[in-house]
């Protein structure tokens, strides 16, 4: 296995230079919080873009948070892998007490991470949402299917799993990586640094100077 990235920023300038090849209209960066953002400030920088950010939470399965069958942002409507839901034998309606409250924490760490800065407009411009690698791809699904007003919207990370450039066919304008590996396993495995993003440093690189509540969580 070849170690792609260095770090997070490492990963951040390279894909910042493959998108700044590209032409953008009135260009806005989203970091889905909290391994995006990092790569999303680089990525802002590279095309001289404001950076903001889109919270989707992940949807567990019961028993098993960890897998997520779902996800859900603090305003837009949630979406389900329905092949996930069927292994667990669930249904949306089964999820809606779960939805609901991973919602209200979408929201709650929405307002730590941005403070009193108003969200910026995506009307009528390209919209790039960022993460650190795409896997099962349920919280980048959710974020993208909130941004209808959008120009375009075009997902943009460093890594993917192969199946995930079919699985968002239809769903974004475009999907930007610099690697789709057959043996693709965990997105932490293409870095040599993979340690988690505090909440912290999200707030310190959205540039909001609100002091966080929220690391650990």
């Amino acid at each position: 296995m070849k170690v792609m990235f260095a770090d997070r920023t490492d990963a951040g300038r390279k894909l910042g230079r493959a998108l700044a090849r590209e032409r953008w209209v009135a260009p806005v960066v989203l970091g889905l919080p909290r391994g995006g953002v990092p790569v999303a400030a680089e990525v802002a920088r590279a095309l001289d873009a404001p950076l903001d950010v889109v919270v989707a939470r992940k949807i567990g399965a019961p028993g098993r948070p960890e897998f997520g069958v779902g996800a859900v942002t603090a305003e837009g409507p949630p979406y389900y892998s329905m092949a996930a839901l069927h292994v667990f034998g669930l249904t949306p309606e089964r999820m809606a007490r779960a939805c609901e409250r991973e919602r209200a924490e979408a929201r709650r760490r929405l307002k730590a991470y941005r403070g009193d800065r108003p969200e910026l407009s995506v009307t009528g411009r390209d919209v790039l949402v960022v993460d650190d690698g795409l896997a099962t791809g349920v919280t980048a699904m959710a974020a993208v299917r909130q941004l209808p007003d959008a120009l375009r919207v075009v997902l943009a990370v460093p890594v993917c799993a192969p199946e995930s450039l079919v699985e968002f066919e239809g769903e974004v304008d475009g999907l930007v990586t610099l690697a789709a590996p057959k043996r693709f396993g965990a997105v932490g495995r293409w870095y040599a640094d993979f340690d988690q993003v505090s909440d912290a440093t999200v707030v310190r690189l959205l540039g909001t100077g609100r002091p966080s509540t929220t690391d650990g969580a």
